[in-house]
């Protein structure tokens, strides 16, 4: 792949929030906050990282995405849509009945959807296993797995970070998407998780934490995939929680509110989407 500039992802990731916002008010669901928060990840990934080939979205060479916070699948349909794995007015079924599109993803009908997610917990378990295999058969694939810092309250996380080392998985990254809120509170008062950087670095991951905004640092690190250490990577990407829409910004209501039509046009002015 040849990456896209810094300046045109940050177009591209303002388009997404912009029809992820859209998307939420058109078919009344929820979730917005922890989507609109991992869009320059997503961005990263998909515009300046993964090794991929829409036209061939099966190829068994290719780089892995895992979603493991399946909860924030707008933001990985909206970004496939317009990486061209599915034409994008598919994306109006998001969540109508008998569609693929799920509120969670699921891989049955979706090109580039890589596994069913969204019981937490899982993702990194399934990436750890693609990596493992792909070393197995000689392959030189990599596998990237984004999950929520709330995630990481999950025992089968810390199960998974013990394995990969272990292995000397270093063909594998784990990306979480520390917004610093849960469903019903900020991450710290459900459970602690500081320090988590510290906490993957000691399971034997080389760990760092980064602006999970700031789309030139996510690129650097996510392209040393491997670096030669032998060691997996974990980045502790700071995010926040409805990131580009300053009234949702760092308010926990937008994790289940739905926004009307007047909130959806407010939010695509402030991303430069439409006129002022």
């Amino acid at each position: 792949m040849i990456p896209t500039p810094i300046e045109e992802m940050e177009k591209i990731a303002r388009r997404i929030r912009g029809r992820v916002v859209e998307l939420s008010h058109l078919t009344k669901t929820q979730h917005l906050g922890s989507s609109l928060s991992c869009v320059d990840i997503l961005t990263a990934c998909y515009w300046s990282v993964l090794r991929i080939d829409p036209q061939a979205p099966s190829d068994p060479c290719r780089d892995r995405f895992i979603l493991s916070k399946g909860h924030a699948a707008p933001a990985l349909y909206v970004a496939l849509a317009y990486k061209s794995f599915f034409p994008e007015e598919l994306l109006s079924t998001f969540a109508k009945d008998g569609s693929h599109f799920a509120e969670h993803p699921c891989p049955k009908g979706i090109p580039g959807v890589e596994a069913a997610t969204g019981s937490l917990g899982h993702g990194l378990s399934l990436g750890i296993g693609m990596a493992l295999a792909g070393r197995i058969l000689g392959q030189t694939f990599r596998v990237f797995a984004l999950l929520s810092d709330g995630e990481c309250n999950e025992g089968s996380v810390w199960e998974a970070a013990m394995m990969a080392p272990a292995h000397g998985l270093d063909n594998i990254a784990v990306i979480v998407d520390y917004n610093r809120w849960q469903a019903t509170g900020r991450s710290e008062e459900v459970l602690a998780l500081k320090p988590l950087r510290e906490k993957w670095a000691a399971f034997g991951w080389d760990a760092h934490e980064i602006d999970g905004h700031d789309l030139s640092a996510l690129c650097a690190l996510l392209h040393s995939v491997p670096d030669g250490s032998g060691k997996p990577k974990a980045i502790v990407a700071r995010t926040i929680k409805g990131k580009g829409v300053s009234f949702m910004e760092d308010d926990n209501n937008w994790h289940y509110r739905v926004p009307t039509e007047d909130e959806v046009l407010a939010a695509k002015r402030e991303l430069g989407l439409v006129e002022l």
